[in-house]
């Protein structure tokens, strides 16, 4: 609490003459003094409750001395009452101009109201005074705040240098040092600032913050982690960390650890009042970490007229306030976006070409092709506008066209896997086999894990004659897609013409229980379905007939022997229940559990 000599405040009002109070408000000396020394206790005790009431009286019983209007002012300070301390402080220096205890409050309160030009003369009155006044690290760095947010960057830079020369191992001056020299574009001489802070006072929640936001904006997030997870280890509801940790997982593609993080700093932003560029951080970070529809509504505050968003970076947002839309399948209410966007700029080949696909999803072909040749003017030898060019081509039946913007693409980066498995179908499809036997050769080698490329060539090794090296892709695609029935009847027919019947009969049998095995999904996915719709109703019997089909199709589902088990309950068949509900277990525990997969970053 700021108290800077409210004693000495006391001792001025106890020896201050009434001499010099003629014409004047009355005076009771005695009684101010009394509730002087009362608020001064009070405020000892950090009871700022009663220390008020008592200095309010004050004032009231002397309202010409300046001791109680300052040490009204400094209790409503220490409340964050700051109109109400201005207007007290204000009045205990009109009284008392050369008070520099008095100056330097109210310089504090100008800051936290942010009347920074005001706050910056105050302290420079305070610190003129002989002798002057030294200033408390807090002081220190309300100065500088008042100095920085005035325009004086460099004013504000030597007043914590020289307050470190003082005090050498504050962590708070430190931290406040690092902040100005980012502020300046200094990163690489903020950086000591904030890890010598963290070292002087690990609990010093925001020199771990702003330590690993600037280890973020130098491009070295997986050095961010450590401190940012101690922050929010720390303060667990500390908006600013959860936020810079979430960017921080993000980056190093964490998005499994990334997403609480992040969605736990969407549930704390309105608490913390979050800004409009912090939002838009958080909006782009669950957007590259595969969560848009938590995006899309963080993008949309952010670019509503209310936000006030920087003109500069209104045209980036929509960008990526479109591109979440298109991400989360509403490419119509992407389109309106992406126009404003283009009309603000900046303009460039990735934004026509998202805006294109745009378009494209909702089949407007003419519109993507007229984006993605925008896109190729601004830059001619882009592979992936080129591929798109094609496709939207290619999906308009106008193949002597797309076919060189495929090759096109293919040419200018080799390692592309899309347009050689394209050029590979359109080649089958126009019965140029020798043509697609070789795309599709090349799109295997670049992605080895395409079943569906594997089965294509396959097809087209088998056709051209070349059995072995049919057979060999088609139990490549097998491995890939072991539940494909017609991979086996292939397999099957190569067989047959190789002689081999006993071979061709087996693969002809998996084929038959694969296909059966479908059919039998088929059926326990509507029986599913059914069941439980006719559970919501409370047709119960009925339920439980759809339930039962549903398990009979198929054996292996634990799901419903579950939804059986709260069909029997709700009938009063708690035994029944309890065995379907073993069962529903029992089913779940010997099925594998597939592996987490990590959602795929959005475009940037």
């Amino acid at each position: 609490m700021p108290r800077r000599h409210l004693l000495s405040f006391a001792a001025l009002l106890f020896t201050l003459p009434l001499s010099g109070q003629a014409g004047k408000p009355t005076v009771d000396l005695d009684a101010a003094t009394t509730a002087m020394r009362n608020g001064i206790d009070a405020a000892n005790r950090n009871d700022l409750a009663a220390a008020k009431r008592y200095f309010t009286h004050a004032t009231v019983l002397a309202p010409t001395i300046p001791a109680p209007h300052a040490a009204l002012g400094s209790i409503l300070l220490a409340q964050g009452d700051f109109g109400n301390a201005e207007r007290e402080l204000r009045k205990a220096h009109t009284l008392d101009p050369k008070d520099p205890a008095v100056t330097l409050n109210l310089a504090r309160t100008d800051v936290s109201l942010r009347h920074y030009d005001d706050a910056a003369a105050l302290f420079h009155q305070a610190l003129a005074a002989d002798p002057p006044p030294v200033l408390t690290d807090e002081e220190t760095l309300t100065y500088a705040i008042a100095l920085s947010a005035s325009g004086n960057l460099n004013g504000a830079k030597i007043q914590l240098a020289q307050a470190l020369t003082r005090t050498p191992n504050s962590a708070l001056l430190h931290d406040a040092l690092g902040s100005l020299l980012a502020q300046t574009g200094s990163m690489d001489e903020a950086i000591p600032h904030f890890e010598r802070a963290v070292a002087l006072d690990p609990s010093l929640n925001q020199a771990q913050v702003h330590l690993g936001a600037l280890l973020i904006a130098q491009n070295r997030p997986a050095d961010a982690v450590g401190p940012l997870e101690s922050a929010v280890a720390a303060d667990p509801s500390s908006f600013d960390a959860n936020l810079q940790l979430g960017r921080a997982l993000s980056a190093v593609h964490r998005d499994v650890d990334a997403l609480p993080v992040l969605h736990h700093a969407v549930d704390l932003r309105a608490e913390a009042g979050a800004s409009t560029a912090s939002l838009y951080d958080l909006a782009l970070a669950l957007q590259a970490s595969g969560d848009s529809r938590a995006a899309v509504a963080l993008f949309a505050a952010v670019t509503a007229p209310q936000s006030r968003l920087p003109m500069a970076s209104l045209g980036p947002a929509l960008t990526n306030y479109a591109l979440a839309r298109v991400q989360t399948g509403d490419a119509a209410g992407a389109l309106p976006l992406y126009a404003r966007a283009l009309a603000l700029g900046p303009d460039s080949p990735v934004f026509r070409e998202d805006y294109g696909v745009a378009f494209l999803q909702q089949a407007d072909l003419t519109h993507a092709i007229e984006q993605f040749r925008a896109g190729l003017t601004l830059e001619p030898n882009s592979a992936h506008l080129h591929y798109d060019l094609g496709l939207a081509l290619k999906l308009k039946d106008d193949l002597a066209a797309a076919i060189p913007e495929f090759e096109r693409a293919a040419q200018l980066d080799p390692t592309l896997p899309d347009p050689p498995y394209t050029l590979g179908v359109i080649y089958m499809q126009q019965g140029r086999y020798a043509d697609a036997k070789t795309q599709l050769q090349r799109a295997t080698q670049l992605q080895p894990d395409n079943g569906e490329a594997w089965a294509l060539l396959g097809g087209v090794q088998k056709d051209s004659g070349d059995a072995t090296g049919a057979a060999e892709s088609l139990r490549k695609a097998i491995a890939l897609e072991p539940e494909q029935p017609s991979l086996h009847i292939q397999l099957a027919a190569l067989f047959s013409q190789a002689g081999k019947t006993a071979d061709a009969a087996a693969e002809r049998k998996i084929a038959a229980d694969l296909s059966r095995a479908a059919v039998s999904h088929q059926r326990a996915t509507f029986a599913l379905k059914s069941g439980r719709t006719l559970l919501e109703q409370g047709k119960l019997p009925e339920a439980a007939a759809q339930l039962t089909t549903a398990a009979e199709a198929d054996p292996k589902d634990p799901e419903p022997h579950r939804v059986l088990a709260e069909v029997l309950t709700r009938q009063g068949r708690p035994a029944e229940a309890a065995l379907e509900r073993k069962k529903a277990a029992s089913l779940a525990s010997a099925s594998p559990q597939p592996d987490a997969i990590a959602p795929a970053a959005a475009q940037p």
